[in-house]
């Protein structure tokens, strides 16, 4: 019987753990098909409280992972494919074929984001390839960064970037931008964004980083043309996909497929399950706060434990 099962990493899991490990719950840590989360494939992360230097994002993981073993969490490698929330204590099964049963659950499976599937996107993926304009942005002061996406959130970075770089384009594959209209005219009155109306990305290009993407406008028209831009830096901004799918069947959901979390706290739909980082954040998907949601996740569950007993 386990007192607290984790089932992700990254900043939110591993937190998790370790607050969990200090009040002597004894959890247990599942990690994922990518321990650290999606930090880990950041090359630098300057922006968590307590390195004034910057660290790389593995090297960041890695120290939280180091901090939550050293206070007695199990962490094991593999994930959980299967759980049943609807009976009590919950069980879940990992990728072995064990069946384990756990008081309470917290999950922090946190959420990917979508690629254009471009094999050159993984190329260039820390060499001017990012989808989080926030985490990335510092690094392309005056330089010219392209966004893809025409919806509230790649509208939001564009903006974000306009007050770093010297220029952003918006690579936008329908002939209008689908954000609210307030957000359109934001990114209409900036002087140094371009947007690029009915264009697909279709490759990009440079030596050991960045410099360039192919472009397509009016593809599959006889308008069709394909030219190319020079970019330091290319951000996705069409969305993500939280990791949900297996809790789907027994916890409330918003319409994005982000978990719930209901009265200020990580409690989800189901007493004794919670939810943390990026898997119940569709705002912020920061680092930090995802930590934060890890504490309070481990806290929850911590007094959630106290009041069955």
């Amino acid at each position: 019987m386990i007192n607290c099962l984790i089932i992700g990493s990254g900043p939110a899991g591993y937190t998790a753990a370790t607050y969990a490990a200090r009040a002597n719950l004894s959890p247990v840590l599942y990690e994922g098909f990518t321990p650290g989360g999606q930090l880990t494939t950041t090359s630098d992360v300057e922006n968590f409280p307590g390195f004034p230097e910057g660290i790389t994002g593995p090297e960041l993981m890695e120290k939280l992972r180091t901090q939550a073993a050293r206070f007695g969490a199990d962490i094991r490698s593999g994930r959980i494919n299967e759980v049943n929330l609807d009976v009590y204590p919950f069980t879940a099964k990992d990728d072995r074929g064990n069946w384990l049963e756990a008081k309470t659950i917290i999950i922090a499976t946190g959420a990917t984001a979508l690629y254009l599937g471009l094999p050159d996107e993984d190329k260039y993926k820390g060499q001017g390839v990012s989808a989080c304009a926030t985490c990335d942005g510092f690094f392309y002061r005056k330089r010219t960064v392209a966004v893809v996406g025409g919806g509230d959130t790649a509208c939001e970075e564009a903006l974000y970037l306009s007050n770093l770089a010297s220029k952003v384009y918006m690579i936008v594959r329908k002939p209008h931008l689908r954000a609210s209209k307030v957000m359109q005219q934001r990114v209409i009155d900036k002087d140094n964004i371009e947007i690029l109306f009915n264009c697909n990305t279709v490759g990009l290009f440079g030596n050991e980083f960045l410099e360039g993407a192919h472009l397509v406008e009016h593809k599959g028209t006889p308008e069709e043309r394909h030219f190319d831009i020079a970019i330091d830096g290319f951000f996705l901004a069409i969305g993500h996909r939280p990791e949900t799918e297996i809790f789907a069947p027994y916890i409330a959901l918003d319409s994005q497929g982000y978990i719930k979390t209901f009265g200020g706290t990580t409690q989800t739909s189901v007493k004794g399950v919670f939810a943390a980082g990026d898997v119940a954040d569709p705002r912020y998907r920061q680092a930090v706060s995802a930590a934060g949601m890890g504490c309070r996740a481990a806290l929850d569950a911590e007094a959630f434990l106290l009041e069955q007993e």
